[in-house]
């Protein structure tokens, strides 16, 4: 089954899409694309992105997304460390990072024809003069993700293949995985808003291809919108994220009873913590459909809150899924006491072991036993169920006292005015680190005074943020988060 694509004014069947894709496995097999390679996309949320990501279930290569806002190094990086063997890329993107593009590697322009050198060709003319592949089997492949760097350059997250005897029984558990955390199951009607060169989205997106019987992807995030095409297309399943969510709520009240959203059953929202009154915010207006997962691009899904626990554990990610472990220890390696931060380690069995690419020292250090962390804080409840506080690398020790930024984050995002926000930590030679606030609001809309009174009226003191950025925009890095380490440079005492 594929599922048949609705993407602004383009629509296309379940059989056109899965021919489209077999047409681009078999043009990619006979450029040498070979099992376990890799291919660059760097393509906005369109048909091209959809025929790239079906193709590597038959090619048995991996997609490797690149952020289309990165600028000419950061994609050389990408390029080279991923060792792909052909980059499919926006016409009006190549100019800026031809420079960077390793030389003999075949480049398939989006949006353009014609073939400018040999090595490059619009994407359109060249899929349509290929053939269907038809060669031996391949072992279905999935996105390799690159994480945010937070303490220098990103590392390749790749996926190991499972063996040829375990592949059905993989692929059933990635099912059930899906229905559980994303509400995915055969015949459903999926939204997809959020960029496919995140994570989340983009597996979400895999997955509807494979199971729903329709799949509408926005070019881009629009709050109005979105509502609109529920109503339009009685969608049932969406994904979304937790900034999306504010700018829905955020709606005037006429807009948000002009649409019927009946039809919805499941939202899926993973990849950013979400601040406990958004969320019941949401549960208040769409009703008991909003469900969050704790995931990372290493470990799979590993934990889901359902709309009634949300109600019951504020604050909390939920409960693993499945047969999923989690383990929360201390420095020394000793499990912490129930409540008590420490670092999570999870494994995720329903998803195939990974490897960093080029970087097995950071995996190697990633791991206890059989279990896995991303570098995340957080401590279970007596009943199980997971609660964040934040990344290691982000908190900040103020005057000897741990700060979880995440926790302001989660009480900025409620002032009206705020767009993005996020918390961290600048060197002080009185307190060691100091907290800076940075906010994304329209002109005009704050002062620096209202964000830190917001935060004064609902937290300890000592998490005011004692400096405050007003800016338009925040970096994000390619799976979704804000840049911290960016905002760090950029705000640094000089």
């Amino acid at each position: 089954m594929t599922a048949r694509l609705v993407c602004a004014d383009l629509e296309r069947s379940g059989d056109e899409v899965a021919r489209r894709a077999l047409k681009l496995a078999g043009g990619l097999a006979r450029l040498g694309v070979d099992d376990g390679d890799v291919i660059a996309v760097m393509l906005r949320n369109g048909s091209a992105f959809v025929d790239a990501i079906l193709s590597c279930q038959t090619a048995g290569c991996f997609y490797c997304p690149i952020n289309w806002h990165f600028k000419a190094a950061e994609v050389g990086f990408l390029l080279q460390d991923s060792g792909a063997r052909v980059l499919l890329v926006e016409a009006d993107l190549l100019e800026d990072i031809r420079g960077v593009i390793p030389e003999g590697l075949v480049v398939l322009v989006n949006g353009s024809e014609g073939h400018t050198t040999i090595n490059e060709h619009g994407y359109e003319s060249w899929l349509a003069e290929q053939s269907p592949y038809s060669g031996e089997p391949r072992t279905p492949r999935a996105h390799m993700a690159y994480t945010s760097g937070t303490t220098g350059r990103p590392k390749g997250v790749k996926r190991l293949a499972p063996a040829p005897e375990q592949r059905e029984a993989m692929a059933a558990a990635m099912r059930d995985l899906s229905r559980e955390a994303w509400g995915i199951v055969p015949g459903v009607s999926t939204l997809v808003s959020a960029p496919l060169y995140h994570s989340a989205p983009s597996s979400f997106a895999q997955q509807s291809i494979l199971q729903a019987d329709l799949m509408v992807l926005m070019p881009r995030f629009d709050a109005e919108q979105t509502l609109a095409l529920i109503e339009l297309h009685r969608i049932d399943t969406v994904f979304l994220v937790p900034i999306m969510y504010v700018r829905l709520l955020r709606l005037p009240e006429e807009v948000k009873a002009r649409y019927d959203l009946s039809s919805v059953r499941f939202v899926a929202s993973t990849g950013a913590p979400c601040a406990p009154e958004v969320k019941q915010a949401m549960l208040d207006w769409w009703g008991p459909v909003i469900h969050e997962t704790y995931a990372s691009s290493e470990t799979g899904m590993i934990t889901i809150q359902d709309p009634a626990s949300a109600r019951r554990k504020p604050g909390s990610v939920g409960r693993p899924i499945g047969d999923t472990r989690i383990r929360i220890v201390d420095e020394q390696g000793d499990d912490c006491a129930v409540g008590e931060p420490g670092i999570i380690y999870v494994r995720q069995p329903a998803v195939p072991d990974f490897t960093y690419l080029n970087n097995e020292a950071a995996r190697l250090g990633a791991g206890l036993g059989d279990l896995v962390t991303v570098g995340d804080i957080g401590y279970l409840d007596e009943d199980g169920y997971l609660y964040i506080c934040d990344r290691k690398s982000d908190m900040v020790i103020s005057g000897g006292v741990n700060i979880y930024p995440a926790e302001i984050e989660h009480v900025l995002i409620t002032l009206p005015g705020v767009i993005d926000c996020a918390v961290v930590g600048l060197p002080d030679s009185e307190y060691g680190e100091s907290l800076l606030a940075v906010v994304a609001a329209a002109p005009g809309a704050l002062s620096v005074e209202q964000v830190q009174q917001h935060v004064r009226d609902r937290l300890a003191g000592y998490k005011v943020p004692r400096r405050v950025e007003l800016v338009d925009t925040l970096p994000r890095d390619d799976n979704g988060k804000v840049a911290k380490r960016l905002l760090r440079e950029r705000f640094a005492p000089s």
